[in-house]
């Protein structure tokens, strides 16, 4: 059962609500993460490691191996860079050696480290954890290595004066690898859009010019730089395992809260202006992000909101239809696609509007939509907005009761891929969305099956598959738009048949859905619509518009809808059910 707990601004001890004392709260104690001592145990064995291997290959390179190719030739080496020395090349690599610098690093560690606590409304305690650990434990192996393994400096002119410290490693390129790859990481897996990639390949070449600029300064052999990018990697590497990827690391769960008694169903008042019930997913939404949404509500007229949260025997359709009975007149839904799907299906032909909260991994209706992604904005534009009567799918098939979906449903690959993702709950929560690119490669080889689609009453197509999918949207992560023709209040369904054929037929189905302008046809009857288009040398992609859709598969195939998977069957029946959801939304998206 859910349970519902009202939010209110803070209140003075002995303040009176309604004639009853409201007790004070306790305050908040701060519980150290489960797995916290195994985490910790597991650093510093594998850094002992890492410090043992480390000095195990100077040792190698100053002993016994100096004689040999490469290593013979690196005097060789530092002595073309003097070669090439120019006042401009000076001066650049004088830049590129100060990024690496001591000071320039614990600076940009504490920036970050900051930015990281007090920036996001959530403080990313384990990111920042990560950037400072891996900065540190670099150091100390860093320093290990000195004492432990002594190389003299080449034997060129050098720019710049150096403690009397051995030359392997490269402490400036150690030191770099571990700051900039470390943000390049949290980059790559925390920011959004193309420009993530970009921010992170330069991250990572940050550490490679300021190993170049320390062999061109004569500062340092070749190999003491590898040494120095592969001192600070393996810190990376250890402490991101430990942290941002070892399950056994979380936090302990809140302290409950109290619930209220449920109110009798003959005193359940009728729907009162401005009474708002946010339905949200406790695992996506924390107490910052609740008293985020709290005041948005607040300045908008919704005092003492109710939050309920979902829970896994029911993630979202009892709590909205409980709010709705008990007079809610908005219902607020924080989660991600999956809580939406089960929330619309139980406010699906009803007049009380839903504001959606993206707080999920694909977020998909929410994208197409419009809306912004942070919780907050996505409220507040939503508030600021118009009530739009948006489509609804409804489903069902074979084991599978029927039901609404408000952005996809899919068979074969698609499904196939959202299981794989699924099971890696941690990799969807580091990467994000990318968790479902690197599902969808995993599950390129799903087999294909043969299958029947009857639009509309039409005869029924003959087809093979690799992949189904019906949308009531188009557009999904990445921005990559499966479904062109798909609009979310045009009183249809659309349909993709994807059946590429070896690489041509991928790089034609990719070429495919690349391409502007692509349209879907209407459902089609006559002659025409039983002759199977699909052969050996078919069509890779194909689109359809539809009200009603019966598809049939020869064999099982897994299902999803919205993101999450249901039971693998042989049918599927889905319609529209055009305007059949009241949403809030911006004007613009009308």
């Amino acid at each position: 059962m859910s349970t519902a707990v009202p939010e209110r601004p803070a209140e003075l001890p002995g303040e009176q609500d309604g004639g009853a004392a409201v007790a004070a709260a306790e305050p908040i104690r701060p519980a150290l993460p489960r797995g916290l001592g195994r985490c910790a145990g597991w650093i510093g064995a594998l850094t002992v490691c890492q410090a043992a291997l480390m000095v195990g290959l100077g040792l190698l390179i100053t002993g016994p191996a100096h004689i040999l190719w490469p290593l013979a030739a690196e005097d060789r080496v530092n002595e073309a860079f003097v070669r090439m020395r120019t006042g401009t090349l000076t001066t650049l690599s004088s830049i590129a050696s100060e990024a690496g610098n001591t000071e320039t690093v614990i600076a940009v560690t504490l920036v970050s480290c900051l930015c990281l606590l007090l920036v996001p409304r959530l403080p990313r305690w384990r990111q920042a954890a990560f950037l400072a650990l891996a900065v540190s434990l670099q150091s100390l192996v860093f320093l290990v290595i000195t004492v432990a393994v002594d190389r003299h400096r080449p034997e060129v002119h050098r720019l710049d004066g150096s403690l009397p410290t051995s030359s392997y490693t490269s402490g400036h390129t150690g030191a770099a690898t571990a700051i900039y790859g470390g943000l390049a990481v949290l980059a790559v897996s925390r920011l959004r859009g193309p420009w993530r990639i970009v921010v992170g390949c330069v991250l990572c070449a940050l550490p490679l010019l300021v190993g170049v600029a320390r062999l061109y300064r004569g500062m340092h052999h070749p190999t003491d730089v590898v040494g120095g990018l592969v001192n600070g990697s393996l810190s990376l590497l250890i402490v991101g395992r430990a942290l941002l990827m070892d399950a056994r690391v979380a936090a302990r769960p809140a302290t409950p809260e109290p619930a209220q008694a449920p109110t009798p169903a003959a005193d359940r008042p009728r729907r009162t202006p401005g009474h708002a019930a946010v339905i949200l997913n406790p695992t996506v939404t924390g107490r910052t992000d609740r008293d985020a949404l709290r005041r948005v509500l607040e300045h908008h007229g919704h005092h003492a909101p109710v939050f309920i949260e979902t829970t896994a025997d029911d993630p979202g359709g009892g709590q909205a239809a409980d709010a709705v009975r008990d007079g809610a007149a908005l219902v607020v839904v924080c989660g991600g696609d999956g809580t939406v799907r089960a929330a619309a299906d139980a406010l699906a032909g009803g007049d009380v509007p839903l504001a959606l909260v993206p707080c999920g991994t694909g977020n998909l209706l929410a994208r197409n939509l419009g809306l912004p992604l942070a919780p907050a904005d996505a409220l507040d534009a939503a508030l600021r907005g118009t009530a739009h009567r948006v489509d609804l799918g409804r489903i069902e098939g074979d084991d599978l009761a029927p039901t609404h979906f408000a952005a996809m449903s899919g068979a074969g690959l698609d499904a196939a891929m959202v299981q794989r993702a699924n099971a890696n709950d941690r990799a969807k929560s580091l990467l994000g969305w990318p968790a479902y690119v690197i599902a969808v490669l995993q599950v390129l080889r799903t087999p294909r099956t043969a299958l029947s689609v009857r639009l509309d009453g039409a005869p029924a197509l003959r087809r093979t598959a690799r992949m189904v999918l019906v949308g009531n949207i188009g557009t999904v992560q990445g921005g990559l738009t499966l479904l062109p023709s798909a609009q979310p209040d045009d009183g249809r369904l659309d349909l993709l048949i994807l059946d590429p054929r070896g690489i041509g037929g991928w790089l034609a189905a990719v070429r495919t859905l690349l391409r502007p302008g692509t349209t879907a046809s209407p459902a089609r009857s006559g002659p025409d619509a039983r002759e199977p288009r699909h052969d050996e040398g078919g069509t890779p992609v194909e689109f359809f518009t539809f009200r009603r859709a019966e598809i049939t598969f020869d064999a099982p195939q897994p299902r999803e809808l919205d993101g999450d998977p249901v039971t693998a069957g042989r049918h599927l029946t889905a319609e529209v059910r055009p305007g059949a959801l009241t949403m809030l939304l911006p004007a613009r998206e009308k």
